[in-house]
């Protein structure tokens, strides 16, 4: 009876030192590593355009347009914490718009809020003050952003060419989605109002067009 005890304990003690030895295998077993590079990107994502265009009746052809085209991120609940909401924005260029950048695309050179911005094309972002109390439209060079292969989620890391600031509104409508607006009138050619509301933010900036009626 003893020697009967003892065989079935050298069994399970044998079974047991199995089971430990391939549980510390897989404990211990190298995790496959990252790959390098992955892809990522979005189905039909929602994006808006605004455009001025200016025509010329006695040519009857395109006498100059600029365009801002812009991916349409959705306002949310957590925004309205005031300390988050600073502690995402106050010192840091932040990202305007969602997936691809944000784009300015002009073919004649515009003065906005007092500063020139040449003709082509910008990736566009904004930029808070430390105190929160100014907030700036700031122009990235498409180029040098593409040849350092900088995401528009990355937009710290972008090298900032210009910045023209922007006065902040009393809040209107609230905005869900991001709304850019160029708006003009038309007995006025040279001067365009640029505005953006999303959630509680309302910005707008003067656009001087350098063209003539004659």
């Amino acid at each position: 009876m003893k020697r009967s005890t003892l065989r079935f304990a050298l069994v399970v003690f044998a079974l047991m030192s199995c089971f430990v030895s391939v549980f510390q295998a897989q404990e211990t077993k190298p995790q496959k590593p990252r790959p390098k590079i992955v892809a990522f990107g979005s189905d039909s994502p929602e994006r808006g355009t605004t455009r001025v265009g200016y025509w010329n009746n006695e040519k009857n052809m395109g006498a100059g347009q600029f365009a801002i085209d812009y991916g349409r991120p959705v306002w949310r609940k957590e925004y309205e914490d005031t300390a988050k909401f600073d502690a995402m924005t106050k010192g840091k260029v932040y990202r305007f718009g969602s997936n691809f950048w944000t784009t300015l695309d002009t073919d004649m050179p515009l003065t906005i809020a007092g500063k020139t911005i040449p003709a082509g094309s910008w990736y566009l972002g904004l930029h808070r003050s430390e105190d929160g109390a100014v907030w700036s439209l700031v122009f990235i060079d498409p180029a040098k952003a593409r040849a350092a292969h900088i995401d528009a989620s990355e937009i710290e890391r972008a090298p900032v060419a210009f910045k023209a600031p922007m006065t902040a509104d009393s809040p209107g409508e609230m905005k869900d989605k991001l709304t850019i607006d160029l708006v003009f009138q038309r007995g006025d050619l040279k001067n365009v109002a640029l505005k953006i509301a999303w959630g509680k933010i309302q910005l707008s900036a003067p656009i001087q067009v350098p063209i003539s009626a004659s």
